[in-house]
């Protein structure tokens, strides 16, 4: 057991390669992945009417706590990698865990998240997207922490898989790991039960797909308006994610 793993904790929002992000770190020889680990108190807390939530909260651990004395526990690898949903961050919880851990962003533009997000939820709002709480996270860990840490765009990661994760693992102080472009299919050992209702995407993947040609349609009223609420947390992410190769 590693008593002090680097901790790297990917804060992210639904529907933003996370889970697909989450296998190419489980393919790195030296680390372990936790699945959304702040999902149960969050769906305690906030009593939202998740998919298969009852199952989750009788399978997860509900108290954020304990949640947080294991997450900065000894692992049984040098590496631990922590796929977070930013808004399972809740502002009752406290804070002074993170300075255990580095920290990243996955972002992902506001219309494809929530073309993605409709089909799995009948009404999303601004809170839902967790957009706003990751801007407010990257500038709280900066005034606190004096740390700027990397963010990483969706768009980019599938232009550039190996060129964008050899900057996020450099910037995080690991080394590259080829390993990281291709996982077998299907359900990992690591995911949540909240798998057969999200992953149904990365459970039929390898690898990082191409990125999208076709431009998206616009949304319908109700979540155009959720788009424009996102906007100035995305651009203000956007502006400091890290940049793909050059093509050659």
């Amino acid at each position: 057991m590693y008593a002090q793993p680097v901790r790297v904790a990917m804060w992210s929002c639904s529907r933003n390669l996370s889970t697909a992000t989450m296998r190419a770190w489980s393919r790195r020889p030296d680390t372990v992945v936790v699945d959304e680990p702040l999902y149960a108190p969050w769906l305690v807390a906030t009593g939202a009417p998740h998919p298969l939530r009852d199952e989750i909260c009788r399978t997860h651990e509900t108290d954020w706590r304990a949640v947080v004395a294991a997450l900065c526990g000894p692992w049984p690898a040098p590496v631990v990698y922590e796929k977070h949903i930013s808004k399972h961050l809740l502002p009752h919880m406290d804070r002074g865990w993170l300075a255990t851990h580095r920290h990243a962003f996955l972002i992902r533009e506001p219309r494809a998240m929530l073309h993605s997000f409709a089909r799995k939820l009948e009404r999303v709002t601004v809170e839902e997207t967790g957009l706003p709480q990751q801007a407010e996270l990257w500038q709280w860990l900066a005034d606190h922490h004096g740390t700027a840490a990397p963010v990483v765009a969706a768009a980019d990661l599938l232009a550039d898989p190996e060129g964008i994760l050899g900057q996020l693992c450099a910037a995080l102080g690991l080394d590259w790991a080829p390993e990281m472009l291709a996982w077998p299919p299907g359900i990992a050992p690591t995911d949540g039960v909240w798998a057969p209702n999200w992953y149904d995407a990365v459970t039929a993947s390898t690898g990082y797909g191409p990125p999208r040609s076709a431009p998206l349609p616009p949304l319908p009223p109700a979540l155009a308006a959720v788009e424009a609420a996102c906007a100035p947390a995305w651009e203000f992410l956007s502006a400091r994610r890290l940049r793909p190769r050059s093509p050659a």
